[in-house]
């Protein structure tokens, strides 16, 4: 029988707050990247764009995420789909995020 608490999507975006492009101080949750989570048991899945299709850091980034997902208690397995549609724009940022990086309209 398995004990393991059941993960809930605020777990997941509690560990993605954690998770940083590492070329701009903020978080992916609040940069405007993760377009979605969905649980199926002890599988996470996590669909997401990066900032320009080109990013190098891409590979990086989503090993990161994996990473700290299979340390959540219960996580059997993470999946990082990265998608282009839509395309990332800084619009999709936070507020908070907005104000970090002095974009303030």
């Amino acid at each position: 029988m398995d004990n393991s608490p059941a993960i809930t999507e605020a777990d997941v975006y509690e560990v993605l707050r954690e998770c940083y492009d590492p070329e701009i101080p903020v978080n992916i949750v609040d940069l405007g990247l993760v377009y979605g989570v969905s649980l199926e048991g002890g599988i996470v899945n996590v669909t997401m764009t990066l900032t320009a299709p080109g990013c190098q850091m891409g590979m990086m980034i989503t090993q990161e995420i994996q990473d700290k997902l299979l340390g959540l208690p219960g996580c059997e397995d993470a999946n990082i789909e990265i998608v282009w549609d839509p395309p990332w724009t800084p619009q999709m940022m936070s507020e908070a995020a907005r104000k970090a990086l002095n974009l303030d309209d």
